[in-house]
């Protein structure tokens, strides 16, 4: 079951929405962090159960993040944010392992959408 999120973004003002849409009824721990590479090393303290990414972000971006999280922990539950919703940017966030994509500005119903499926397969995954 998820417990620990964490959200990777440059903006403070999508990290504030992104929490804003995170479901009320479930006590979720919530971290952030500001860029990729701030992101990664995040995720190797925490270990959170679902990771939202940001794309485009200075230092190291969202694709180069995904990947250094998938090294890292193979089985990441990673759901990539992004206005960015091309077939290309979408197939290359697959191919690197994100679980899904939630389009931006995402919405409370995207999201918790999101979160309901990521959780039922990591429930499946046993």
């Amino acid at each position: 079951m998820i417990k620990k999120i964490l959200i990777v973004d440059d903006s403070p003002i999508s990290i504030k929405i992104i929490k804003s849409c995170i479901p009320k009824d479930i006590d979720y721990e919530l971290f952030d962090a500001a860029d990729g590479k701030m992101g990664v090393e995040k995720y190797k303290e925490i270990k959170p159960d679902l990771t939202f990414l940001d794309l485009t972000m200075p230092v190291m971006n969202g694709y180069e993040a995904l990947e250094e999280i998938i090294k890292f922990d193979p089985k990441a539950m990673v759901i990539i944010l992004t206005a960015d919703v091309q077939i290309k940017a979408v197939a290359k966030a697959h191919e690197l392992g994100a679980f899904s994509v939630v389009k931006k500005p995402p919405s409370k119903d995207s999201v918790a959408a999101a979160i309901k499926e990521a959780d039922n397969a990591l429930i499946s995954r046993g």
